[in-house]
């Protein structure tokens, strides 16, 4: 019984593992793939890219990019706020100058 209760738990805990894991991979392929699809590589050459790229680690700049851009997104919302502060708007001027800022 107690064999059996481990079992279901050493389950459950990879099943919860396993989604993010998943994710992770798809977003290494799908980035693999664009790199071997701008190289114009075919056949061999890009089996073998596809390989090696997939083999690696996930490198820090890859992972950090989403994170920068969540960052410039912030201090633009940021921006835009402070000066739609400065310029005392409400409602819907308010809206149409945060929409208009935050776009350029």
């Amino acid at each position: 019984m107690k064999k059996l209760i481990a079992l279901v738990c050493l389950g459950v805990a990879f099943a919860a593992a396993a989604p993010a894991f998943a994710g992770a991979q798809q977003e290494k392929m799908k980035t693999c793939n664009k790199d071997a699809t701008d190289k114009a590589l075919k056949g061999g050459e890009r089996k073998a890219f596809m390989k090696d790229c997939l083999s690696k680690k996930a490198e820090a700049p890859a992972a950090a990019a989403p994170a920068d851009k969540k960052a410039t997104q912030q201090e633009k919302m940021k921006n835009c706020n402070k000066d739609a502060k400065e310029k005392a708007l409400k409602g819907d001027e308010r809206k149409k100058f945060m929409s208009t800022c935050l776009k350029g």
